[in-house]
């Protein structure tokens, strides 16, 4: 029960129906997922430790709000793992793979939609892992992966936005053109530059929303 209430609540916050700044009680929360107060608290502890919610005493929980240092911070550590591992994957990726990414790319969804927006968003993961385990390297592979589940509820954000899918499919498609190359320096060039330009746009879409989630 615990697994299963982490996993609901975790997916919630990830895409936004439990947005930064809600506030929660363990008696509210068990009684929307229909279980006993026990697996939830457990299951907040542990979303707790994931920076993803705050427990404060006799109050109860709120989900943690997103800053620009957050987001800042971890697409600089991204692009470090995915330019290493763009010129890795240059070197080891396969044909199948090649077309298999070339398939992932070309994914998009209906902004406002939730169920496409989830499958883009899956979809966009995969397409970062698959490059990242083509580097034949698990620990590398591990930490890629990581990353994007930590960025989640910036690429929910960001979609939820404004309509990412033409600058998401021309970058992935320009990577895949790239990888195809087997030009290390190139592929490491080619994710270090769509990894900058799906933050610059992220900034400014969330900055710009009436209701901004991002603080600084």
């Amino acid at each position: 029960m615990t697994d299963q209430a982490y996993d609901a609540l975790r997916q919630q916050i990830i895409t936004g129906v439990l947005p930064p700044g809600r506030e929660m009680s363990e008696l509210e929360l068990a009684d929307v997922l229909s279980m006993s107060k026990t697996p939830v608290r457990e299951a907040l502890s542990r979303l707790g430790v994931e920076g993803l919610v705050e427990a404060f005493p006799r109050r109860g929980y709120r989900v943690t709000s997103v800053t620009v240092k957050d987001m800042n911070d971890l697409f600089a550590v991204r692009a470090m793992l995915e330019g290493t591992a763009g010129a890795l994957a240059a070197i080891n990726l396969t044909e199948a793979e090649l077309e298999r990414l070339d398939a992932l790319a070309d994914a998009s969804y209906v902004r406002g939609e939730n169920t496409s927006t989830q499958s883009f968003v899956k979809a966009n993961e995969d397409f970062h892992s698959a490059i990242a385990r083509a580097t034949r390297n698990p620990r590398l592979h591990n930490l890629v992966v990581s990353h994007l589940e930590e960025c989640g509820r910036f690429f929910y954000m960001g979609a939820q936005a404004r309509d990412v899918n033409p600058e998401t499919t021309n970058d992935h498609h320009r990577i895949v053109a790239v990888l195809r190359e087997r030009d290390p320096e190139r592929a490491r060039a080619a994710m270090v530059e769509h990894n900058e330009n799906t933050r610059q746009g992220l900034l400014r879409a969330l900055l710009d929303r009436s209701d901004s989630v991002l603080s600084f």
